[in-house]
């Protein structure tokens, strides 16, 4: 079995072949308002100086609620730098870095449900977590 932080990887790199990765906090909230019922998976990527950030904190506090209230499993990335290596290795050649990496959605591809392992093993994770209490787990990405 994987850890969760492998799982994420493996899971944003077939995201992102599937076009099926949506990057930002604005745009995650346009998403969000949109089409819930296709967002299987949201993170949220701060390190310690983003933790000072009141407004970013309060941002996420909001799409916090709205995931809870839609049923869309949250994680909370400790390293986004590392976020940001994944996401924009798996960009298409030389593409700009993103202004916000804090928030990560991945939606279901429309064409065909995800059965997906590694998917299914990081809801696993969301869930058994929601049953000790940890609304938000918090993961780390394996450095590479």
């Amino acid at each position: 079995m994987e850890t969760p932080g492998s799982a994420l990887e493996e899971v944003l790199s077939k995201a992102l072949t599937q076009r099926s990765v949506t990057v930002g906090v604005y745009e995650a909230a346009k998403l969000l308002n949109v089409d819930p019922d296709n967002v299987v998976l949201c993170l949220l990527a701060a390190d310690a100086e983003d933790d000072r950030d009141v407004a970013l904190q309060i941002h996420f506090t909001l799409i916090q609620a709205f995931c809870c209230e839609n049923d869309i499993n949250i994680l909370r990335v400790s390293n986004p730098g590392r976020l940001a290596e994944l996401l924009l290795l798996g960009a298409s050649g030389g593409a700009e870095q993103p202004a916000d990496l804090h928030c990560v959605l991945v939606t279901n591809p429309h064409a065909s449900q995800w059965k997906d392992p590694a998917l299914s093993q990081l809801i696993c994770f969301c869930q058994e977590s929601r049953y000790k209490d940890q609304w938000v787990p918090v993961i780390n990405l394996p450095e590479r």
